[in-house]
């Protein structure tokens, strides 16, 4: 029943045919079971392993490979190649395949748990009416119509209507639903509010919540999948990952790729159809054969094999650095996503403040006989640690609290009308609540209050340990007083109080809502000398009007305090007791915002990218916190942004699209709001960040681009997102973002290093062919330079310094390409000399080494002719590995300056010196020492068709690939040229900029 909330209890009933006083019985049980179904969110089957496997290999790049090396296997077979050779270059490309493979599954295989652990938060038993019995059965067994009761500390174990009071009050935590930072109070009553959100259904208690007061009976009207719990887990069902801006970036450069692939091996086969027929061949078929070969070189030449591990490696890097920054990354891609996010959609609860309600100001009555009649007392200290000062309204620090009789009073008060805990937990390093928030800021006053009768109080107690310091105060009093008698909270009183003697005096405390405490209230307590003097209707006036500053203006959460002195030897209290109270003061408490929070929002800013602040609390609460932490930077007027999610509903389609580019705050949401904000921003082209703690925020967090769940939310949230905070705060995110832009800048250079590698060798090979050259370089030598002596500068680039002016410059495109443009002519022309430069060491060996032939170049380009004509050499020349281990060594050493390079896109090498990133100048040392090895030690010179090269043939390896350096600084001279002909504007912008962005 979707609407039982707008219905009279009795109109529920009648529905489900049931009587509140038997509940249903056995057939009406069998007949709701067969027509509503099992309580129970149904097993969703997952994905069998291997087709998650079969699912990682479906990249067109990864087809590519894996018929290359099928391809190779087969044509080495064909040549009569057995044993290490024949399975090596197949091998080395399955194993990186097998490696990203596994990968992949993880990631989504973790996806997948999200669902599974919403199970955790539905109940195990419900006390049940039935056949006018209660009994306890096992939640799955409930159908709808049935009578549950529940109680303080029950799971709520399916949606249902509240039918019966049988407490003063009935209070749930919903957070977990909602998002609200407080339990909230339930009623019996039908709700007409239009469009109603969860919050507004004040007689529905949700499957999962849990009962903090009170007791109740209800009638279920929704269970498994009709839950809310059940719309979560189908929105979540619904809702499908996305692929990250790098990945779609990497696949449409794999699809480019694949076509130019395709089309050079098929001009290389088709340019030597002339050659098929050459002797040295044996025959068309053979020489066809060996061209095809050429082809598979070409494509093993032209796919970067390296770059899906070196972005894996790249990427596990940064999540690393994030870790120490308490961003847990729970998926690799989302890494790089973060320095794309133009848009933040923050949870306000827990996130943007610390989630522990805390007192900042106390009214307090001074005196009578002078103006101002009140004193107004501001408290520092935003967490449930005891660590603060009480200020004075000049601002000035009090030393000593308890020296203020109505401070003092408030303190008493404080410890001994209230239910709460304040402990410290040694494992958490924090102090922690047990009880209502409310109830524990005021535990926390009385600690920062103090105690009298001694100076040296404040030192004193910082000499404690954390764990005596929490209530060292509260203790006092507790044991100072004892309590005789409690009058609970009640809604219609809304105010609760106590009964305590000390020292044959009887006195009663109590607190609660201001217009009810002060209606009670025929006396005030004087802060000048502590003595009680009648409450005038200009004192009530003042009160009053207090506290329509501290709850409008301020939006504090506001509570009163009073007492009364109770006749000697009263061991009860009765309503009638709560009347002529002396008011002691009135005390304002609110969930402050984090200290770094403000500064991480202007960092946003800077850095051009939105923040959003989603909320289920009331509008003006929300709207005074964004006030707080600069959201509302120089606005008077929030008109245009900030929304309601049903004036957001209610907007025609352009002017909702209009209000998404001003919005800043979304507040009195519930789940499929968080998802529509997400959907309608993406539709903009935003790339969109989440954060949200509770399973409500689930199914928005998995749509998101990224997810980001707080360290201290469900199992859910965490599951369902791909960034954990582990200390909930929303500065972390700042911060992250800014290594997710620095991980970004390093990808791409590293992607643009492996693409002028890969474009050197496919030169090299194209050009040999067409001129009609031997096999300079063979495939796997071609393997190895890929994943190796690329591979490890590759990864080092990674560590490349952040720029300066990271976060000052707006977030990327989601369609900027990866290369482009000038940079892909830049990438080319390295990419040319990369290839000329080996063919030329090759070309070097044969025509002009002391050590070679010294053959014309004619011979050289009719090499294949060779056994049909006379010649002053043997033809077996042109099978000794010395002049492709020249090529190789080449390839290797070009790659390590080229590699230098790519310290910065921009700056010259004089500027940027090679130092700045250790890692690499590690990384071409042990490239180099590797390459070494593999020149001189038998077995791997043998396996690589290599030999070892003389000094003269390292000299001329170094003259050849030195000058890529002094390629590059020409091109990055022009890169930095056009830029300042462009940009001239550039010179006045930088003093719009904020003088820290200006410092960077």
């Amino acid at each position: 029943m979707e609407d039982a909330y707008a219905k009279s209890v009795s109109e529920v009933l009648e529905a489900f045919g049931v009587d509140r006083t038997k509940g249903l019985s056995d057939s009406q049980v069998e007949q709701h079971a067969v027509l509503y179904g099992k309580n129970e969110l149904p097993h969703e089957e997952s994905t069998p392993f291997w087709k998650l496997v079969l699912k990682q290999f479906d990249d067109l790049l990864v087809k590519i490979l894996v018929a290359a090396a099928v391809v190779s296997f087969l044509l080495a077979r064909l040549n009569g190649e057995t044993g290490l050779t024949a399975f090596l270059e197949p091998s080395v490309i399955f194993m990186i395949l097998a490696a990203n493979a596994a990968v992949g599954v993880i990631t989504e295989t973790n996806a997948e748990k999200a669902l599974e652990e919403l199970r955790a938060y539905q109940a195990d038993v419900a006390t049940v009416l039935r056949n006018g019995c209660f009994s306890i059965l096992p939640a799955t067994e409930l159908v709808p119509g049935d009578i549950v009761e529940v109680g303080v500390g029950c799971k709520v174990p399916a949606d249902m209507r509240m039918v019966e009071m049988l407490s003063h009050q009935l209070r749930v935590d919903q957070a977990i639903l909602t998002g609200e930072s407080c339990s909230v109070a339930k009623e019996l009553d039908s709700t007409s509010a239009m469009n109603a959100v969860y919050q507004d259904k004040t007689n529905i208690l949700f499957s999962g919540t849990v009962v903090v007061a009170g007791r109740a009976r209800s009638v279920v009207i929704g269970v498994g999948s009709s839950t809310a719990m059940g719309s979560i887990r189908d929105a979540m069902l619904r809702t499908e990952d996305e692929a990250t801006p790098l990945k779609k970036k990497l696949d449409e450069f794999g699809t480019f790729l694949a076509k130019v692939i395709a089309g050079i091996c098929i001009l290389v086969w088709v340019v030597n159809i002339g050659h098929f027929r050459d002797p040295s061949h044996g025959g068309f078929l053979r020489g066809a054969i060996h061209y095809f070969k050429v082809a598979v070189a070409l494509a093993v030449a032209a796919i970067p094999e390296g770059l899906p591990a070196v972005v894996t490696t790249c990427l596990a890097l940064g999540t690393k650095r994030m870790a120490r920054l308490n961003a847990i990354v729970r998926s690799l891609p989302s890494v790089e996503t973060l320095g794309c996010t133009t848009v933040i959609c923050s949870d306000k609860t827990g996130t943007l403040t610390t989630n522990m309600m805390s007192v900042s100001k106390v009214c307090v009555v001074r005196s009578v006989h002078q103006r101002p009649i009140t004193d107004e007392y501001s408290i520092s200290g935003t967490t449930f640690a005891p660590d603060g000062f009480i200020y004075d309204a000049s601002k000035l620090q009090l030393e000593f609290p308890p020296q203020s009789p109505c401070l003092l009073h408030i303190a008493m008060c404080s410890a001994l009308c209230n239910e709460s805990t304040l402990q410290y937990n040694p494992d958490k390093k924090c102090y922690e609540k047990i009880g209502e928030s409310t109830e524990v800021a005021l535990r926390v006053l009385v600690e920062k209050v103090g105690l009298p009768g001694f100076d040296s109080m404040p030192s004193a107690l910082n000499m404690l340990t954390k764990h005596e310091r929490a209530s060292y105060c509260n203790h006092y009093w507790e044991n100072q007083f004892r309590k005789i008698s409690v009058l609970d909270f009640s809604r219609d009183r809304k105010m609760m109080s106590v009964l305590c003697s000390r020292k044959r005096q009887e006195i009663m405390f109590s607190k609660g809502a201001p217009e009810s405490v002060m209606a009670r209230c025929t006396h005030i307590l004087c802060n000048d000398d502590g003595s009680s003097v009648p409450l005038t209707m200009d004192i009530r006036n003042e009160l009053e009007s207090r506290f329509q500053s501290f709850a409008g203006k301020d939006t504090l959460r506001c509570l009163a305090l009073a007492l009364k002195r109770i006749p000697e030897g009263q061991q009860s209290l009765s309503y009638d007791d709560e009347a002529n109270l002396t008011f002691i003061g009135l005390v304002g408490m609110l969930d402050p915002p984090r200290e770094e929070v403000r500064s991480a929002i202007q960092s946003c800013m800077s850095a051009g990218i939105r923040v959003i602040v989603v909320t289920g609390d009331n509008k003006s609460t929300a709207e005074s916190l964004c006030r707080q932490i600069g959201a509302f930077e120089h606005l008077d007027d929030f008109t245009g942004y900030s929304y309601t999610a049903s004036e957001f509903e209610g907007l025609p389609p352009l002017e909702r699209a209009n209000a998404l580019r001003r919005m800043v705050l979304f507040s009195r949401v519930e789940p499929s709001h968080k998802k529509i904000l997400i959907e309608a921003l993406q539709s903009q082209n935003e790339v969109v960040a989440m954060t949200g703690d509770g399973v409500n925020d689930a199914p928005a967090l998995k749509k998101a681009d990224i997810g980001i769940a707080m360290g201290s939310g469900t199992a859910v949230a965490k599951s369902a997102s791909d960034m954990v905070l582990a200390d909930d705060n929303f500065a972390t995110i700042v911060a992250a973002v800014a290594e997710g832009r620095a991980i970004y800048n390093n990808t791409k250079q590293f992607i643009r290093y492996m693409i002028s590698s890969n474009i050197g060798e496919v030169v090299c090979i194209f050009v040999a062919a067409v001129l009609g050259m031997p096999d300079t370089l063979v495939p796997v030598q071609l393997l190895w330079v890929n994943l190796v002596t690329d591979g490890l500068p590759a990864t080092a680039i990674g560590f490349n310094k952040p720029d300066g002016n990271i976060m000052t410059v707006k977030p990327r495109k989601v369609n900027e390409a990866v290369v482009s443009g000038w940079l892909f002519f830049r990438y080319l022309v390295i990419g040319a000399y990369v290839g000329l430069a080996t063919i030329a060491g090759f070309v070097w060996w044969f025509v002009y080494s002391e050590n070679g032939p010294r053959l014309p170049y004619s011979e050289l380009v009719n090499f294949d002719s060779c056994s049909t004509r006379q010649t002053s050499y043997p033809c077996s020349i042109f099978e000794d590995r010395h002049p492709s281990t020249v090529s190789m060594t080449v390839l290797v050493v070009v790659e390590m300056f080229n590699a230098l390079n790519n310290l910065s896109e921009n700056q010259s090498l004089l500027v940027i010196h090679p130092w700045s990133n250790l890692w690499l100048v590690g990384s071409i040392i042990l490239t180099m020492l590797l390459h070494i090895s593999v020149l001189y030690m038998e077995p791997l010179s043998a396996l690589f068709s290599v030999s070892p090269l003389s000094w003269a043939e390292w000299k001329v390896v170094l003259y050849l690939s030195f000058p890529v350096i002094l390629i590059d600084e020409v091109l990055k001279f022009f890169s930095r040229s056009s830029r300042a002909w462009r940009f001239p504007s550039r010179l006045w912008r930088r003093e719009v900029l904020p003088k820290e962005a200006r410092d960077n």
